[in-house]
């Protein structure tokens, strides 16, 4: 094989992997690695990896993203990966919780997982690089269309669904990975990173760093750390100065690259940051003045994040992707998601709607939380004739028939076990609790892929189940 290859799109030099595609391996003489692989083979189907393989459209998810794998290299070469390889390794990183390089040292010593993704790797030349999965999900992320990929997933699984008329729904916050932000602790991860270009770009030009109250600041915000409960008027006294200090950096960063305008040359991600630093310094200022703040920044790392506040005893404010889930016979399916705080009591008319178009069935009723209960849903289930959980305005009826009654008992129930354990289900155990990601769409596709990982493994396990019934039977 040629040594040079390539990875996700990205062609490497004198690499020392050597991979083989599965599908590439023919069977020569007797007792090859064809027959070992075939033993592979019939293992993997039993496995729990192997199941939730069988329950994952991996060829038709890459036949919609067919226009953005890489064509072949001008020298050549191939991708390391097939499509659906790729694909299916954006599956294994939530099933297996692992960070990007302990997910390639499991791939590199686990056939399951290589057979997982279509590939076989020489034993004595594994894969060393962990950026390959990083590679991967920076070049699909832009291209995911969640509604299409949805749709596959859908046709794939129809068989399998049962009570296509029932659709429940509810909203829940995928939580970033992200410290706690507070005010003072925003304005100081400002002021340090602006202060650190402003030295460095500097030393570039020669010019000499401009005098600042930055070691005082440190040493007094650190004396404030430390107190266990600091006083409002201290932590007034603290913002006041940190924000001097922010807007004397930012107007000495102003002038220096105004300066040398011709010299300084930022990365995106260096401009992306010193934009959400001069808006941060606006917002924290309209703060400390009594102002009201829209979209308001809690980090600069990630400056697509905003409050969302859920009102929950346990934790009042959340941070990430707030997503409004529809549910068809317990799979999960993203009706609408974002990082801005949105009323998903105004959604029950677009859950019905998309339901609806995937599954070609009329929905008649509906399991959802209070906050959908709004007199013009209310009406729209009324002239549709759909069946809901919601609580009866007025005096109780008398001539309600019993099994109405029931049925409305019945749908609130799942909706309250059912839907709110496949929330706790996939932030648990599929990467979906607190998502690590360094931009928007990167989320954004972990986010998918977790959800629909923890999807194709409860579609596994009831196929599990369903054929250890039957063969109890048999015996019987």
């Amino acid at each position: 094989m040629n040594p040079s290859r390539a990875v996700s799109g990205v062609f490497l030099k004198n690499s020392t992997v050597k991979l083989q595609k599965i599908c590439d391996i023919q069977p020569t003489l007797p007792l090859t690695e064809y027959d070992f692989l075939q033993k592979y083979r019939e293992s993997f189907a039993v496995s729990e990896l192997g199941r939730i393989h069988a329950m994952l459209p991996l060829k038709e998810m890459a036949r919609e993203l067919a226009a953005h794998f890489p064509k072949k290299h001008p020298q050549g070469n191939t991708t390391m990966f097939p499509p659906e390889g790729e694909v299916a390794l954006m599956f294994l990183k939530p099933y297996t919780g692992l960070s990007d390089n302990g997910l390639v040292e499991m791939l590199n010593g686990n056939i399951h997982m290589q057979m997982f993704c279509g590939v076989f790797i020489d034993p004595s030349n594994p894969i060393k690089d962990g950026k390959i999965v990083s590679a991967i999900r920076n070049r699909l992320a832009p291209k995911l269309d969640i509604i299409r990929q949805q749709s596959v997933l859908f046709r794939h699984w129809e068989p399998l669904l049962k009570d296509k008329d029932l659709c429940l729904s509810d909203a829940t916050c995928y939580e970033s990975h992200l410290r706690y932000p507070t005010d003072i602790k925003l304005m100081w991860e400002c002021i340090s990173w602006l202060h650190d270009l402003l030295h460095k770009t500097c030393r570039q030009t020669g010019e000499p760093l401009p005098r600042s109250k930055y070691n005082n600041i440190a040493t007094a915000l650190l004396a404030y750390a430390k107190q266990r409960k600091p006083k409002k008027s201290a932590t007034c006294r603290m913002q006041r100065r940190l924000l001097n200090l922010l807007g004397k950096i930012i107007g000495q960063w102003n002038r220096l690259y105004r300066q040398y305008a011709p010299l300084i040359v930022l990365t995106a991600e260096q401009h992306k940051r010193v934009t959400a630093i001069r808006l941060v310094h606006q917002q924290q200022t309209d703060l400390f003045n009594k102002k009201e703040v829209k979209h308001r920044i809690v980090s600069i790392d990630r400056p697509y994040l905003r409050p969302i506040v859920r009102g929950k005893e346990n934790k009042r404010v959340e941070f990430g992707a707030k997503v409004n889930n529809i549910q068809i016979d317990g799979i999960s399916f993203i009706e609408h998601h974002s990082f801005e705080a949105f009323n998903e009591g105004t959604r029950l008319r677009q859950c019905v709607e998309y339901q609806q178009s995937l599954t070609g069935v009329k929905v008649t009723r509906i399991g959802m939380d209070t906050i959908y209960a709004t007199n013009a849903n209310r009406r729209y289930c009324t002239e549709n004739g759909i069946t809901t959980n919601f609580v009866r305005k007025g005096p109780k009826p008398k001539d309600e028939p019993a099994d109405v009654s029931s049925a409305r008992r019945i749908i609130g129930n799942l909706r309250a076990t059912v839907m709110e354990g496949s929330f706790g289900n996939q932030k648990l155990h599929y990467g979906v609790g607190r998502i690590s990601a360094r931009n928007r769409r990167s989320e954004t596709l972990q986010l998918f892929f977790g959800i629909h990982m923890a999807n194709a493994a409860t579609l596994a396990a009831r196929q599990l189940a369903a054929e250890i019934k039957r063969k109890e039977k048999k015996r019987a």
